[in-house]
């Protein structure tokens, strides 16, 4: 059940009950790929940052060690010691970002695995078998996400095809929910927007796929090399068309600008793989703006990362010694950074969110944009 406590303008405050416990909102889930955060990060790493949502793929762990293997151990959070929600990509993106290695067909799509090459067949039907072994909070509909320079005779016709795999996606949750040997029968399933960065195909999407009456809906095919301005544009069309009592999920966004402006717009949800990213090369996010500790003037700095940030990375390192980690070529310095970065995002979630109850989210955002640029 999804209940909004407060809102300022299109911004939304809420909670989202799960199967594994209430999700606070807005929110950055944690991408943890294949039930781990790159750069050494552990389950007990996330809790001690504030994580709330540990995010999984479904195609990664199909190939590896595989949903039978992780059900019989429990599921995806007993699995990597994890006991929050969690969420499952449906595979989808991974499928299509193959390429030449993947065709897609109505019944689904026939692809090669990239770790060994072996034949691989994946439709609505078998991402829903797949997420249901997991065992994950919120399961997501498989979809295509089209590339945003297809034309738009291909996104109409993708677009048709996600709304037919959507309806699949529905009926196969929902007897998979009612056999007594589910490991989750209370999975959450949240069907996602295409349209590509077409305005008209956008809305109407979202018009066919809110009267399904979903748990919650995710806005996909964005962040995939459009603009941040076309980005926001297709924001502004697309979620006053989604139900508001519903949580709305930003796929695969982004730098903690666009999930300022997101919010502003009315969404609830994010992911990105940008802060461990970025944090395994050095790049880390700080109160006025983001820093490159390879950069040689941090050669002798005895200050933390970000004076303002209380993480135990900031509380205990300099960025001189940070900096000689990464020279060094030792792993801690991939784990602080990505440490750092995720609790900046999970704690910038933390703020947003009170903002939103204070009534001072527009001020919020106006500061952390003009303290960033500075």
């Amino acid at each position: 059940m999804y209940k909004i406590l407060a809102t300022q303008n299109q911004a939304k405050r809420g909670t989202l009950t799960t199967p594994h416990g209430i999700i606070e909102t807005p929110v950055f889930m944690n991408v943890a790929t294949v039930a781990a955060i790159k750069g050494a990060v552990s389950s007990q790493d996330l809790r001690d940052i504030s994580c709330q949502v540990a995010l999984c793929n479904t195609y990664h762990l199909h190939l590896r060690p595989g949903e039978d293997m992780v059900r019989k151990l429990g599921g995806i959070g007993p699995f990597m010691a994890w006991d929050g929600p969690t969420l499952t990509d449906s595979g989808g993106f991974q499928v299509f970002s193959l390429g030449a290695m993947r065709k897609i067909k109505e019944e689904g799509v026939y692809f090669s695995s990239h770790i060994d090459g072996r034949k691989i067949f994946m439709g609505p039907e078998e991402s829903m078998n797949i997420q249901s072994a997991l065992g994950a909070s919120i399961a997501m509909a498989f979809d295509e996400c089209a590339p945003h320079t297809a034309s738009r005779k291909y996104i109409e016709d993708s677009v048709d095809r996600t709304t037919r795999w959507l309806n699949r996606s529905v009926s196969q949750i929902n007897m998979l929910n009612a056999k007594p040997e589910t490991l989750n029968p209370n999975q959450l399933l949240f069907g996602i927007n295409q349209g590509g960065i077409y305005e008209d195909i956008r809305i109407e999407h979202a018009k066919r796929i809110s009267d399904m009456n979903l748990p919650g809906y995710a806005i996909g095919g964005l962040a995939v090399g459009e603009t941040h301005s076309e980005m926001y544009r297709i924001l502004d069309c697309v979620v006053p068309h989604l139900p508001q009592d519903k949580p709305t999920y930003l796929m695969g966004v982004g730098t903690p600008e666009n999930i300022l402006e997101a919010v502003a717009r009315g969404i609830d949800f994010f992911d990105c793989v940008l802060p461990a990213r970025n944090g395994r090369h050095g790049h880390v996010y700080t109160s006025s703006g983001k820093l490159n500790l390879m950069n040689a003037r941090h050669e002798g700095d005895d200050s933390p990362i970000d004076t303002n940030c209380k993480c135990q990375v900031c509380m205990h390192f300099t960025k001189a010694y940070i900096r000689h980690l990464f020279k060094a070529k030792e792993m801690l310095a991939l784990r602080l950074c990505v440490l750092h970065n995720l609790h900046f995002y999970n704690h910038l979630m933390a703020d947003i969110r009170q903002a939103i109850e204070n009534g001072t989210f527009e001020a919020f955002k106006a500061k952390c944009l003009f303290d960033w640029s500075s």
